[in-house]
């Protein structure tokens, strides 16, 4: 394959999309959040987060504060592409944040 067609088949290819938390195992905070490309989502934040310059004040403060070290980015879950076309998976990535969020709230109600 050439130059062109690999980057075509790269652009054609499904992104993971779905739920994901940046959470500081040190005092359990999380920021939960959705994304229509997972893996883009958790490196934007750890670049900003490097630099310095994350739009969530107490998530920078305390990567400041505590280190890297103390953080996990992780993905919770994901939503398979419909085939359907015109499939906006906005309400299903919605719906599965939601849920997230209800499950764990019950276990900690610590959030940035």
């Amino acid at each position: 394959m050439d130059r062109k067609e690999l980057i075509r088949k790269y652009k054609e290819t499904p992104r993971p999309m779905g739920v994901y938390q940046v959470r500081n195992t040190r005092n359990g905070k999380a920021l939960i959040a959705t994304s229509l490309d997972l893996n883009a989502a958790l490196n934007r934040h750890r670049a900003q987060l490097r630099m310095g310059g994350h739009r969530n004040r107490g998530l920078q403060n305390d990567w400041n504060t505590m280190g890297p070290e103390v953080f996990e980015f992780e993905i919770l879950d994901t939503v398979e592409p419909s085939e359907e076309p015109n499939y906006d998976p906005t309400d299903d990535l919605k719906e599965l944040e939601s849920m997230w969020l209800d499950k764990l709230a019950r276990t900690a109600d610590l959030a940035y």
